[in-house]
């Protein structure tokens, strides 16, 4: 017996409910550009780390610079309460997005993180904006 089937797989009920609780909090980056290649874009794509500098040299085509540290009830308070917020940060070795998306939650606001962040943006290839 190997490593992989010493314990057995999920049934098919119990994986479906795993694979949709992490879908209903993780999308990834080509999800992500696909949507704002369609132009069709119905979420807000927060970048929640870093100074206005690294912001302005790369960031995602229209996320908005709001350091996690930053969230409050007030500062959301410019979308419908029902707004769905897409969080990333610099990349698998960087907790920013998971604390911005700690913090959207607690909010009472929808949220979900985009898993990879900018490394893996830039793993896919795929193009930055910049200020």
């Amino acid at each position: 017996m190997s490593y992989v089937t010493e314990i057995p797989a999920a049934s098919p009920q119990d994986a479906i409910a795993h694979f949709q609780r992490r879908l209903s909090v993780e999308t990834d980056c080509d999800d992500v550009h696909s949507v704002i290649k369609s132009g069709e874009v119905d979420f807000v794509l927060l970048h929640v780390v870093g100074s206005p500098k690294m912001f302005a040299r790369r960031h995602l085509p229209g996320a908005l610079h709001l350091p996690h540290r930053y969230l409050t009830e007030e500062r959301l308070r410019d979308w419908p309460p029902e707004t769905l917020f897409v969080v990333y940060c610099a990349g698998p070795h960087c907790n920013g997005a998971d604390r911005a998306a700690l913090k959207i939650a607690q909010l009472g606001r929808p949220v979900k993180i985009m898993i990879g962040g900018l490394t893996g943006w830039a793993d896919e290839g795929l193009t930055f904006a910049s200020s």
